[in-house]
């Protein structure tokens, strides 16, 4: 059998590693923009509101940029950080649009939603962009709510990764009444009454009757992230919560903050240990955040808690509500691993009638929450499978292309 030559080998071996490399890919909206400096701007206020982390978590979209220039005319108007998350997200569209596409649009027309849209913040169509063939190869772009020739034209693609995301230059920032509207700031919010509304109102009559409360509105201006513990939860953990001492009670409340804004999406890639509202020195107060597919649980060494709703996410506030009360090992103990029952002694006259020693009881029977002053016990294993992830899809490409190799070769 004539054996492949060194040359077909390597052709092989390369299309593997291309192919893996395709599978594994994912974009960065900063990463792309960097490369254009006339961009920057645009770039600065992606990652100031938060929007990069978006638009890199989402899959088939286009992302409209305007030049500094452009970006100056916006920033005129004074507009708050919150107004111009707005605007920039109206410039996201959830579709693919590159530049042979735009020009091959069907009946010459087509209907975009935003990012801007599904915020939810939008009324009627006014989150939608129309985007237009026109004559002479130029594309333009309007508001699907705008009356009058198109405002922005298509200038250029920047960046395509069919069908990932495209980013194309716009020639001037998408006018929109709504986008512009003035969006309160978050000090402007009353968090209990946030909270109260969305089924936190145990956990936040509890936080009013506290110090902890100003420490959670001290900390929204410069970014904050609060987890209440749904009312069935609270409720359930009160009679534990009125033994503690009045500084264990704050540190308890302080315990379900983050200083730092966190969406959801950032929560779900930023897995790890995170310092809480409670840290202070050598007492360390924090959690671990992972995620399990879709879902995303905050684990102490007693207790692993999942975020079960979102009850506000405007930056720099994020409030989540939890199933369950999160538990510091500063203020509680692990339960202690159940040590297993002696076996029964055998009967000699009659083995077959001897019986199976019980079997121990498991974790969920033993106290969760004993107190500070009783034995310790073991931790929950912090490396579970939830903290680790891989692409199926690269996995599933890797695969094919060894196959599609070995059968070259053979």
């Amino acid at each position: 059998m004539q054996l492949p030559s060194s040359a077909t080998v390597a052709a092989v071996v390369l299309s593997v590693v291309v192919l893996f490399i395709r599978a594994t890919e994912a974009h960065n909206i900063t990463h792309i923009l960097a490369n254009h400096k006339q961009f920057s701007t645009f770039n600065h206020y992606l990652t100031t509101t938060h929007l990069a982390a978006e638009i890199n978590r989402r899959q088939t979209i286009t992302v409209c940029v305007v030049d500094n220039a452009g970006m100056s005319d916006l920033l005129s108007k004074q507009l708050s950080i919150y107004t111009i998350k707005n605007v920039l997200s109206f410039h996201v569209l959830l579709d693919y649009f590159d530049a042979k596409k735009l020009h091959q649009i069907t009946n010459g027309t087509a209907l975009a939603a935003t990012m801007f849209q599904a915020t939810g913040s939008a009324t009627g169509s006014s989150g939608f962009v129309n985007i237009t063939d026109l004559k002479g190869g130029k594309v333009g772009l309007s508001p699907a709510d705008y009356n009058g020739p198109p405002p922005a034209k298509f200038v250029k693609s920047i960046a395509e990764i069919p069908y990932n995301i495209s980013v194309i230059q716009i020639s001037t920032i998408l006018p929109s009444d709504e986008a512009e509207a003035p969006t309160p700031g978050p000090s402007q919010m009353n968090l209990t009454s946030l909270m109260s509304a969305k089924g936190c109102k145990v956990f936040a009559e509890t936080l009013l009757a506290s110090p902890a409360e100003k420490t959670f509105e001290d900390n929204v201006d410069g970014g904050v992230t609060i987890f209440c513990p749904r009312d069935d939860a609270m409720k359930k953990f009160l009679p534990k919560f009125k033994n503690l001492t009045a500084e264990g009670k704050q540190s308890l409340l302080e315990y379900h903050g983050i200083p730092i804004y966190q969406s959801i999406s950032n929560l779900k890639s930023n897995n790890g240990d995170m310092s809480t509202l409670a840290t202070d020195g050598a007492k360390k107060y924090a959690v671990v955040i992972q995620n399990d597919g879709e879902d995303v649980t905050i684990k102490t060494k007693i207790v692993t808690a999942k975020i079960t709703a979102t009850v506000v996410d405007k930056l720099p506030l994020a409030i989540y509500s939890l199933d369950k009360v999160l538990l510091p090992e500063e203020l509680f103990k692990a339960s202690p691993t159940p040590a297993p029952a002696p076996a029964p002694e055998a009967r000699a006259e009659s083995p077959k009638h001897s019986k199976s020693p019980p079997a121990p009881a498991s974790p969920a029977e033993s106290p969760a929450d004993s107190p500070a002053d009783g034995p310790n016990g073991d931790a929950d294993d912090l490396t579970d499978s939830g903290a680790v992830k891989y692409n199926a899809g690269a996995s599933l490409a890797a695969v094919f292309s060894l196959w599609f190799a070995f059968n070259v070769l053979m």
